[in-house]
């Protein structure tokens, strides 16, 4: 019997299915458009994925856990916030994926989250699957007691979905060291047990000595794959950043030790704008600012001459530039934003943060043939990094700096190879977004081709 789906459907008719079991979840949505318009030209004439409806599967969770989170806060008042963990897809390994509290945290983002991750992961050739959790739990302005509290009933509930060979979670916006720390005391207190249940750890139990930099570093060695194949570098060439985070910091560290120039950083009340340049010490000074005081980027302005605050949100994407860097959040780059950047001169799109282009902006820089690599493929370094965090607790070792260093730069490479391989266009342009959803796909789904029906 002919299958319902995928071989006597269209795209459009697929994503019609999406959207009706999953109204209203448009960050989701987008995904698996983003995903599916690539997969569906690469499964056209292969039958064993359409008989086993792979990518509908794919599609759709394999759990999504949503609880309640009770805490109080320091005015002895009761607080109600709403938990998640989707776990996606564990077919090459265990969940794996950040948590995230923030305001914005809903099901539809971590959905949307959780699908993209499991194609990351897929990517890095290291045996993870694809989850993400949070809560829509706002730590900015929260004492210390309150985020602890918090996180101990957050883990008082999640505990009970997670373990090293189930499902490991990271740290994502708003989860740093601070709150994986208060977790894993929770979950070592509640199961007691010891093991490898979080990644993103400190040092003193169990971290990895990579792991603060490996998501911003990995997208520049990423960038430096894409313009070595290009027989260009990054030697002169000037970015604009979004973002002020561990991401952002880490990737302008990066690019400045290789020679490039940064110009812009931002928050979420806009972006400062350094025609000098934010060279390390400048870099030094916003960690300083962003982790011990929790200050704001505009504040940079008052410190460095020359350097000019656009606040009301704004975002950098204006500023002349070569190479542009989005480490902030999903959706920060629009059509409007992505013409301006191309009109200016920029010949590179490297994503940090997860999913930061919409679709109309995608086609903007697919139109201009600019080289564009998706989140799914350039911010790849920090969940490899995790994998390899995992790997260290269950060997009970931890592994030098230099070794990491080594291992994050041959994943890296390794993706970008794999983009390479699966991503041409057949008129010369490297379809990185192409490269990046087949690849990461085809690997998933022949396990689940190994699985049979579950």
């Amino acid at each position: 019997m002919a299958s319902v789906y995928d071989r006597h459907v269209d795209l459009d008719q697929f994503m019609e299915g999406v959207k009706k079991r999953n109204p209203g979840q448009d960050e989701f949505i987008q995904a698996v458009r983003e995903v599916s318009q690539d997969v569906f030209e690469f499964i056209e004439d292969k039958e064993e994925y359409h008989e086993a409806q792979i990518l509908r599967r794919i599609a759709e969770p394999d759990r999504v856990v949503s609880f309640r989170v009770c805490w109080e806060d320091d005015n002895h008042n009761i607080r109600v916030q709403r938990g998640w963990r989707v776990q996606n897809n564990n077919a090459i390994g265990p969940y794996k994926g950040g948590i995230r509290f923030h305001a914005g945290v809903n099901e539809s983002v971590l959905k949307f989250l959780a699908f993209e991750q499991t194609f990351k992961n897929s990517l890095t050739g290291l045996p993870m699957g694809g989850g993400k959790g949070g809560a829509n739990f706002n730590p900015k302005g929260k004492s210390d007691a309150e985020i602890m509290r918090f996180c101990q009933s957050f883990m008082t509930e999640l505990y009970r979905h997670i373990g090293p060979e189930i499902d490991v979670p990271a740290g994502d916006i708003g989860v740093g060291a601070r709150e994986i720390g208060f977790m894993f005391g929770q979950y070592k207190r509640i199961t007691n047990r010891w093991e490898g249940v979080l990644t993103g750890k400190g040092l003193e139990y169990g971290g990895s000595k990579m792991r603060p930099e490996a998501t911003g570093y990995g997208a520049v060695y990423f960038l430096q794959n894409m313009l070595d194949h290009a027989r260009d570098g990054i030697e002169g060439k000037t970015a604009v950043i979004s973002g002020a985070g561990n991401v952002a910091l880490h990737a302008a560290e990066k690019l400045t030790e290789l020679g490039g120039k940064v110009l812009t950083m931002s928050d979420s009340d806009g972006f400062l704008h350094d025609p000098d340049g934010i060279d390390q010490d400048k870099i030094d000074w916003i960690k300083r600012l962003k982790n011990e005081r929790r200050g704001r980027i505009s504040e940079y302005c008052d410190e460095f001459d020359g350097a000019e605050f656009h606040g009301d949100g704004a975002r950098p994407w204006k500023i002349e530039c070569d190479i542009a860097l989005p480490c902030a959040t999903q959706n920060e780059l629009d059509e409007d934003d992505a013409r301006a950047l191309v009109d200016n001169g920029c010949m590179a799109v490297v994503e940090g943060a997860n999913m930061p282009t919409t679709l109309d902006g995608v086609k903007v820089f697919h139109d201009a043939k600019i080289m564009y690599a998706p989140g799914k493929a350039a911010n790849a370094g920090g969940v490899a990094m995790s994998g390899l965090e995992m790997a260290q607790n269950s060997e009970r070792m931890s592994w030098d700096h230099d070794r990491l260093g080594d291992m994050l730069t041959e994943v890296m490479s390794g993706i970008h190879d794999k983009c390479v391989e699966y991503g041409g266009a057949g008129d010369g342009y490297l379809d990185y977004v192409k490269g990046a959803n087949i690849a990461g796909f085809k690997k998933v789904a022949d396990a689940m081709l190994a699985f049979g029906v579950v």
